[in-house]
């Protein structure tokens, strides 16, 4: 009888390991805290395994509604948000939150499952070409066929997704390359030579912008997200007071800069404050830093900032000179870059008379709205920001509510704001709520959605009550696709085609559907007696808030305009 050596009676002892247990022990190696998912034929393998897997795992009630969640996670922990999908309808129902992630550089790592290496081509059941569909809308894309890659595979997603310029990763994972037992998985460290993203900036670049603050006599830093993706927050905060250089924001940027700083002028942009506009418009220095010059931002090219010399900080190169000719580009890490301004500890220019001209601006026409016996979302919004300090994580849907929210509620810190900018994808608000929840579970979270947004992910309430998340779930209630609405009033003759709601769910029924408490809202005493009965306790909660149905979002550039072309101002 041949005697078994230690290592044989030990191999013989040790389970197979096979693709789906490479995939879940490289996920617990990049230390993933959860994974958004939805099960399905082609990926029961990789389920089998997360029945015993230690990650916490969020079953979603729609794939749409899991990688939204993901996205919220994402931009509130700032760690990649996972997301798993079954093949064919599930995979296809990822796509849109690819594109919001990629639009938004938001960093995902997206597993979806396959049907069986033979039978790909063949149209097989709930088979489709996901790497083709997705390619323009990821970062990265690839398929898994040999399983022993997997381990190197998934370090690398996580590399590519949270590297340079944020985004999201696909990888495909047919059937049968899960369920196969593996030889010994290959170690390896993340080499990419193409993929070399820069972070440190040019020093004779930053001497140029250095020499170039020195002597402006308007100088504006316009502060994106790449300022809240770098946690370069307080490297705004520090280089804007050292050279005394007013911040309009970005949309996606708002938080970058408290609000309650001398230096905050707002939001620029289609529904920005006239202040930041104007400052925009005027500038005769303009520093970019982290925002990729959208058109809902700048206007008419023609007039957007007409006068001033252009810098701009992205870690993005491609971002630099797409939109806007710029003559001092800074190609960086947000973070890297202000750290290298501050230290160099320039010369600030004489430019006085500019703050306050744009303190006078800023106090001459604020933001308004107009009283009256029915219920301003304004008002809401003015409430929600007293009653929690501006310390709140809001998220949002697309529409009126997104700008009316963006507008008045006033972000102290950064890693607060959860909004779909670029796609501006409706459905998203409620879901990124959860994800956002997840990432900081002691927060208060306030969904603000409006009533045609909220029915499109209305399922994952379900969740939220699963869960038992504290959400304070806000719907903006005007019987309409607001914005839609106002639109064909403003620029179709009032022709409202299919803009309003006749028919839709009583809320606060539905919200008790599903085990969760809601009050519907029609005045500004109940909102704030409600509010203050709510806000605190830990338990989630549906506020349908009828708000007067023709409200408009004041101010507005329309498109084709210029900046300062703005209407809606306070008379």
């Amino acid at each position: 009888m041949i005697q078994k050596t230690a290592f044989e009676e030990t191999k013989a002892k040790t389970k197979p390991l096979t693709g789906a247990d490479l995939l879940l022990q490289a996920l617990e190696k990049e230390n993933v805290e959860c994974i958004f998912g939805y099960p399905g034929g082609a990926v029961l393998p990789i389920y089998d395994k997360i029945y015993d897997s230690k990650i916490f795992h969020v079953l979603p009630r729609h794939e749409q509604g899991g990688i939204h969640a993901a996205e919220g996670y994402a931009r509130i922990s700032g760690k990649p948000g996972v997301v798993i999908a079954t093949s064919g309808p599930g995979a296809t129902n990822i796509v849109t939150g690819l594109a919001d992630a990629m639009m938004d550089s938001l960093p995902l790592v997206v597993f979806t499952g396959q049907v069986a290496t033979g039978v790909i081509g063949t149209d097989a059941f709930q088979e489709a070409d996901i790497l083709g569909i997705t390619t323009p809308i990821t970062k990265y894309n690839c398929q898994i066929r040999n399983l022993e890659d997997i381990p190197k595979i998934v370090k690398e997603a996580f590399y590519i997704a949270t590297s340079g310029r944020p985004g999201p990763v696909l990888i495909d994972v047919p059937k049968d390359i899960a369920a196969t037992v593996a030889e010994e998985p290959r170690e390896q460290e993340v080499d990419l030579p193409g993929y070399q993203p820069t972070t440190k900036p040019n020093y004779l670049q930053i001497r140029k912008l250095t020499e170039a603050v020195s002597s402006a006599k308007k100088p504006v830093i316009l502060a994106g997200a790449g300022v809240i993706f770098s946690k370069a927050s307080e490297e705004l905060k520090s280089y804007a007071e050292q050279q005394q250089i007013p911040v309009v924001h970005t949309l996606l940027g708002l938080g970058g800069l408290p609000a309650d700083n001398s230096l905050f002028v707002g939001m620029g942009g289609m529904h920005g404050c006239y202040a930041a506009n104007m400052a925009l418009y005027e500038c005769d220095l303009l520093i970019n830093v982290g925002a990729r010059f959208d058109d809902r931002l700048t206007g008419n090219l023609q007039h957007f900032a007409p006068n001033a010399i252009k810098a701009h900080i992205d870690i993005d190169p491609a971002e630099i000179g797409k939109i806007i000719p710029t003559k001092i580009p800074v190609v960086a890490d947000a973070k890297e870059a202000l750290t290298e301004l501050i230290s160099q500890n320039g010369k600030q220019s004489e430019h006085k008379d500019w703050l306050e001209k744009i303190e006078n601006w800023k106090k001459d026409y604020p933001y308004y709205y107009e009283n009256s016996d029915k219920l301003k979302p304004q008002q809401v919004l003015e409430l929600l920001h007293e009653k929690t300090n501006g310390e709140a994580i809001v998220t949002t849907d697309v529409g009126q509510h997104q700008m009316w929210a963006a507008q008045y509620y006033r972000f102290k810190d950064p890693n607060k704001w959860v909004t779909s900018g670029g796609l501006g994808t409706m459905g998203f608000g409620l879901p990124s709520s959860i994800g956002a929840q997840i990432a900081d579970k002691d927060a208060t979270v306030l969904s603000i959605s409006g009533d045609g947004g909220f029915q499109m992910c209305s399922q994952e309430l379900a969740l939220i009550r699963e869960l038992n998340l504290p959400i304070k779930i806000i719907i903006f209630n005007n019987q309409a696709l607001g914005m839609v609405r106002q639109w064909q009033e403003f620029f179709y003759e009032s022709r409202f085609s299919h803009s309003k709601e006749s028919v839709q769910p009583y809320f606060v029924k539905l919200a008790e559907a599903y085990g969760i408490k809601g009050y519907q809202i029609s005045n500004v005493e109940d909102a704030d007696k409600i509010l203050d009965e709510v806000l605190h306790d830990r338990e989630p909660v549906v506020l349908d808030f009828r708000i007067d149905p023709n409200e408009n979002v004041y101010p507005m550039i329309a498109p084709g305009k210029g900046l300062h072309e703005m209407v809606g101002m306070k008379p």
